[in-house]
């Protein structure tokens, strides 16, 4: 989809010392097919950018299925919650493939934001676009669902 928010954009307008300190408060993981990179309801320490895989975004239902909200590709970026005030994620991550993830953390990437204030207003543009775009591409699926449905004589 090429209105995605996609690594490259987040970081493009980083002056070189903003893109070292995220830089030096991230990791590169490996994570498995089938691992979950973090649950819903968990601590939202961390800001996540697809490097090589594919990452489900789901949401969990009591019955213990779950609804994928998204699929993610190669630089697409998730697990942002800090920049909404949400300390907790609001979905579950899962990889389908073998993948590589660049784990950020968030209390160093919210320090820039908060600290340079232009910074802070770019980044959480993007955040909150990216947050639009999955909020409408989820409505347009159950709207598709619901749609779908057979109506029954009552």
């Amino acid at each position: 989809m090429a209105d995605r928010l996609i690594a490259r954009d987040m970081f493009a307008f980083l002056r070189p010392e903003q893109g070292h300190a995220i830089s030096e408060a991230a990791e590169k993981i490996h994570v498995g097919a089938g691992e979950v990179v973090y649950e819903r309801g968990n601590k939202a320490d961390f800001f996540y950018t697809v490097l090589e895989g594919e990452v489900t975004l789901r949401l969990p239902v009591e019955s213990g299925v779950s609804i994928v909200i998204d699929e993610l590709t190669k630089g697409e970026m998730f697990g942002s919650c800090m920049c909404l005030s949400m300390d907790s994620y609001a979905l579950s991550a899962q990889c389908v493939t073998d993948s590589v993830l660049l784990k950020i953390d968030s209390a160093v990437l919210k320090g820039l934001m908060d600290g340079e204030l232009n910074l802070g207003y770019a980044m959480q543009s993007e955040i909150s676009a990216l947050y639009f775009r999955r909020y409408i591409d989820t409505a347009l699926k159950l709207q598709a669902v619901v749609m779908n449905l057979p109506i029954q004589a009552g």
